[in-house]
């Protein structure tokens, strides 16, 4: 097996709180060893000095959907595992099988995602399967257990006795439930947590809660009344205490909507992998097509930005799970694996220490699905670090300042990861390819 050893660097341990200067003996994808400072270092392959240095986990990008042409962006970013959070398991079977040190990140995924008609995506696809019926639900949840889905995700159309079925269903083979409420007409986030659903991702379905018939499809000027920009933090309190009596887990995603309030002043910081991104054409063409109904966006969708802001902080604050995800690529440039870092900003922007934004992206967040091997730079975990030139915990911005990633115990720079960047051609040759072969097994 090969060792790498990283010497004399600042290790910020996640589970304690508390940092300390050691260095860390790596064999092949596992951290072997813990050592102290003054402690005589064992001999190594590759030798890291990171004197002057800080060393957090790879991070954990909570809610995103990944495909081949930007996954190395989220390894380059330091994102080293992610929860997909909607798709298609099959799709995703390249990315999911590949080593722990490859250049991708780890996926933790479910697969298409159950909503009710007409289909907020259109009609069944291999994306999401669409059901006004208890029992197809049922049947869709056991087929995508035999996919390998890690959870089941739920989404905004689906009818209040298809969630009962599918949360049902999916318990009895130890998955757990997620939803997106956002355009939800009917069922509200006390719905989804009284009928057994695990996680809210967006925060949604909170402010249908809060306010009875209101959600994003209706005439907003009618709700001209409500003060989204100061949210009633009683209402939030009392709400919140409910959702904590069903200990509900929550993915607020605050990027997705900050980046379209301020939008045209996004967060755009010039570095090696937005450089990147930028040049993903099909990536731009859909954020800049985005733009064009922005007004739109703002008024109705991303309108809920400081609710979701303070509703992150009320649950933490009394308890809650909060973990950090960024709906990648959803809304407006929400970039694959650098979104996560203004993700972290916003947490700490709305009163998160540092040190527990910190944990949102990496132990809390391997700890909230189970993850024991990674999330912390412990003896025995996966070798997933990100190395720092700056320390985290004095400016959380400090988490861009990338100097080398480990990724299931191999060495990478930024560009070393930039350069496995597949080509659009062949990633759309490989989804085509994914697309006809689904279509002729008639799945659906």
């Amino acid at each position: 097996m090969e060792k790498l050893l990283i010497k004399n660097g600042t290790i910020i341990d996640v589970e304690s709180g508390v940092s300390f200067i050691g260095s860390i003996e790596i064999e092949g994808s596992k951290i072997k060893r813990i050592i102290k400072q003054n402690d005589e270092l064992p001999l190594a392959i590759v030798t890291v000095d990171a004197n002057g240095k800080y060393i957090i986990p790879g991070l954990i990008d909570m809610h995103c959907h990944i495909n081949e042409r930007y996954a190395p962006h989220f390894v380059a970013s330091g994102v080293t595992t992610v929860r997909n959070a909607a798709g298609n398991v099959n799709l995703l079977s390249n990315l999911i099988e590949k080593p722990d040190h490859g250049p991708t990140p780890r996926v933790y995924a479910s697969d298409r995602m159950i909503d009710g008609t007409p289909g907020q995506w259109g009609p069944t696809s291999y994306g999401n399967f669409v059901t006004d019926d208890p029992e197809e639900a049922r049947k869709e949840v056991r087929r995508q257990v035999d996919a390998g889905a890690k959870f089941v995700k739920l989404y905004g159309w689906i009818k209040r006795e298809v969630m009962a079925a599918a949360v049902d269903e999916a318990k009895k083979y130890n998955l757990e439930v997620a939803c997106d409420l956002m355009n939800s007409k009917e069922l509200t986030i006390l719905d989804a947590a009284e009928l057994g659903v695990n996680w809210i991702e967006h925060i949604s379905g909170f402010a249908q809660e809060m306010y009875k018939g209101w959600n994003p499809l209706v005439d907003q000027k009618e709700w001209g009344h409500i003060d989204w920009d100061h949210p009633d933090q009683a209402k939030i309190k009392e709400l919140c205490e409910k959702m904590l009596a069903y200990n509900v887990k929550l993915c607020p995603t605050m990027v997705v909507f900050d980046q379209s309030m301020k939008y045209p002043e996004i967060w755009s910081p010039k570095n090696y992998v937005i450089e990147s991104i930028d040049s993903i054409s099909y990536l731009m063409q859909e954020w800049e097509k985005n733009t064009e109904y922005v007004d739109s966006i703002k008024s109705r969708t991303a309108i809920i930005n400081n609710l979701t802001k303070a509703v992150a902080k009320t649950y933490y604050d009394m308890g809650g799970t909060v973990v950090a995800g960024t709906d990648t690529p959803a809304l407006m440039f929400t970039y694959p694996g650098m979104a996560l870092h203004r993700e972290l900003e916003i947490f700490v922007e709305i009163g998160f220490t540092e040190m527990e934004a910190l944990q949102a992206a990496t132990v809390n967040a391997a700890k909230s699905i189970n993850l024991n091997d990674i999330g912390s730079i412990k003896e025995g975990k996966i070798a997933d670090l990100v190395i720092l030139s700056k320390n985290p915990l004095e400016n959380i911005k400090h988490t861009q300042d990338i100097d080398f990633i480990v990724k299931g115990g191999k060495l990478y720079k930024q560009d070393e990861i930039l350069c496995s960047v597949p080509s659009e051609e062949e990633v759309n040759k490989s989804i085509q390819a994914f697309i006809e072969e689904w279509e002729a097994a008639s799945i659906d």
